[in-house]
């Protein structure tokens, strides 16, 4: 259930309450994929790293260990440690990406596994059978994502099939909420809004998902290449649409700034696996900009990775410590960078709604809008 607190402009403040927890928002979910965030993270550190949502991907989970041995070990809750509110992905999004080893038809999608090369069929009453062994606190509907650029016939095919197999979804949910093994009879539901690039396509989809009464809402299918300002007007496009009272749920999204653009726009929630893949690399977040830590000029820094911030891992060692790290190859550089930039975004979305709770949210994004997004 979403209860909306308050508003600053098109920005809200709200509460995200699920069977496993109650989420602050606008709040951003860690990527854990594998049911572990990459670069040697776990579900126990993320408590310490300000972290309210676990997101895994039920197309790797399914392909490994197998969606049924995660059942059998009690679901990912148990699996992973993690005792928060879980968020997975429907396996619609690697749809897309394995562009090159798919056939795609109404009842579902064939793939070739990324793994050893095996034929798998994923449709809609697939994907909530996996979710639902699962055990996630919120199921994604089965969509395809379409690449951009497209034609406007395929994505509007594409965005019909979408909306079909969201019915297909919700009413195979309800068939597995009421089976007597089911790990969680409380999962929700969110239907992704698609479209491409075109925002007559966007406007009628999300009209229609809509009408569907779900327990959240999507745009997906965006920060796949397009413009930035693409992305900002299909936001404003759609989101005026979904329902007031329902959370609305932005995927793969992204920057610092386009986060705070997108809040601006009445989005609450938000994945990217940009903090940890950028860590892995030495690019760190901090609020003066992106600073990579492989630059020489670090070499003697005794400063904290960002002065500002108070994490475990600025709290503790310095530039020059973190840059011999990466130099050298050791693991622990690149953990240590993960947990600061998680940090750092679970901290950027805490401040917004501190400004959202004291009126000062559009200064806050005058401030750090293009700030954050640019390179020291």
């Amino acid at each position: 259930m979403y209860r909306l607190i308050k508003t600053e402009g098109n920005a809200r403040r709200g509460e995200f309450v699920t069977v496993h927890g109650t989420v602050q928002t606008p709040a951003f979910m860690n990527v854990a994929t594998a049911g572990a965030i990459k670069g040697g993270v776990s579900a126990l550190d993320l408590k310490d790293l300000k972290c309210q949502v676990q997101l895994c991907n039920t197309y790797h989970l399914h392909l490994r260990p197998g969606d049924e041995n995660v059942k059998k070990l009690g679901g990912l809750h148990q699996f992973t440690r993690w005792d928060g509110p879980i968020l997975t992905d429907s396996g619609g999004f690697q749809v897309f990406s394995l562009a090159g080893l798919r056939k795609i038809e109404e009842e579902g999608v064939t793939f070739a596994s990324h793994i050893d090369g095996k034929r798998i069929f994923m449709g809609p009453e697939e994907s909530m059978r996996i979710q639902s062994n699962l055990g996630s606190t919120i199921a994604m509907a089965f969509d395809e994502c379409v690449e951009n650029p497209s034609t406007h016939e395929y994505s509007k095919a594409s965005c019909e099939r979408t909306l079909r197999w969201l019915v297909r979804c919700k009413e195979e949910m309800e068939r597995l909420k009421a089976l007597p093994d089911t790990l969680n009879k409380h999962q929700l539901l969110f239907g992704i809004n698609q479209g491409c690039a075109f925002d007559d396509l966007r406007v009628w989809h999300a009209e229609e998902i809509a009408k569907l009464d779900l327990d959240g809402y999507a745009i997906g299918g965006l920060a796949v290449g397009e413009p930035k300002e693409d992305m900002y007007r299909i936001i404003s496009a759609v989101t005026p649409i979904l329902p007031y009272d329902k959370i609305r749920y932005l995927m793969g999204v992204g920057t610092p700034g386009n986060i705070l653009e997108a809040v601006s726009r009445g989005v609450d929630l938000f994945d990217c696996v940009m903090p940890s893949r950028n860590a892995r690399h030495g690019h760190l977040f901090t609020w003066s900009g992106i600073r990579n830590i492989m630059n020489q000029k670090y070499e003697l820094d005794e400063r904290p990775i960002d002065e500002e911030c108070d994490c475990p891992v600025c709290k503790n060692f310095t530039r020059a410590y973190l840059r011999h790290l990466f130099k050298s190859g050791e693991i622990l550089g690149m953990r240590l960078a993960v947990m600061h930039n998680l940090y750092f975004y679970n901290t950027l979305l805490e401040r917004i709604r501190t400004a959202l709770d004291e009126n000062r949210f559009s200064e806050m994004k005058n401030k750090y809008t293009e700030l954050l997004d640019t390179r020291i």
